[in-house]
């Protein structure tokens, strides 16, 4: 028999221009949507007409896109799993994820986006409630003191030597969960992450684990409208490089950046019943 099951369109590119006033406002998304439901007869005798095609759903971002109030992420995806829940009665469920470049300013019609930080959202929808999170993946981040890693468990194939002085770099995934769907957010997004970058920043290391505590519990303590958040730290390793076999020393100075193989360390942090 057919278990759960889910279907949508991926990848949904969009470059949403706001033309308001002299000083142009540009959104550059992709868009992914997910429906869930009563898709049994598609599955099981090739019945397609409980589908909505995922062209449709293309077209249906395109369009919600034109009537947009604001320029909110949050606030698309939350306007998205409504409408597809709402126009189709045999949806159960409806899931809009949202990724957003962000370009910087260089004028008032002009832009540059060399970082490739990316601001996200999602919504999930049932007929019964909504969840609404927010956050950002790819924010390349490093810290060159007050960071070490030492008093780790050793056995016979352990051979990393122990340090209190390292470089410490990660390309940091947050994402955090609204107490309630209600905005405005764009003010929230960029305190929450001026908070975890100001933690990483100042946060006396002893691993990555530790200072991803300390961010989150940070974000947690300045920003009541959050329910728990969830954040990834990949370790991009910076190794000393050898400098013995030219005579020279190396003084914590040079560094081979490697890209693989990587820690990966993630972890929610949540509030206390």
């Amino acid at each position: 028999m057919l278990g759960r099951n889910r279907y949508g369109k991926s990848g949904i590119r969009l470059v949403r221009l706001d033309r308001g006033n002299a000083s142009h406002a540009v959104s550059d998304l992709t868009v992914a949507v997910s429906l869930e439901g009563n898709f049994e007869a598609a599955h099981v005798s090739g019945d397609n007409s409980s589908l909505v095609a995922t062209d449709t759903m293309k077209n249906t971002v395109y369009a919600l896109a034109k009537d947009l109030p604001g320029r909110e992420i949050e606030d698309f995806a939350l306007a998205l799993s409504d409408y597809f829940l709402r126009e189709n009665p045999h949806v159960s469920g409806s899931e809009v994820s949202i990724e957003e470049r962000i370009w910087g300013r260089l004028g008032a019609t002009a832009f540059e986006g060399s970082s490739n930080e990316r601001r996200t959202a999602r919504a999930v929808r049932s007929r019964e409630s909504v969840t609404l999170e927010s956050g950002l993946k790819d924010l390349l981040i490093l810290k060159t003191a007050h960071s070490g890693f030492s008093g780790f468990a050793r056995d016979r194939y352990t051979t990393l030597p122990e340090t209190r002085d390292r470089l410490l770099s990660t390309s940091l995934t947050a994402v955090w969960a609204h107490r309630s769907p209600a905005g405005p957010f764009d003010g929230r997004w960029e305190a929450v992450r001026l908070t975890l970058l100001d933690t990483f920043a100042a946060h006396d290391s002893a691993s990555v684990q530790h200072t991803l505590y300390a961010m989150g519990e940070a974000a947690l303590g300045a920003h009541r409208s959050l329910g728990e958040i969830r954040l990834t730290m990949p370790n991009r390793h910076h190794l000393l490089v050898d400098l013995s076999p030219f005579g020279l020393a190396n003084e914590n100075e040079i560094f081979v950046a490697t890209e693989a193989p990587y820690g990966l360390i993630e972890a929610t942090v949540t509030r206390e019943p």
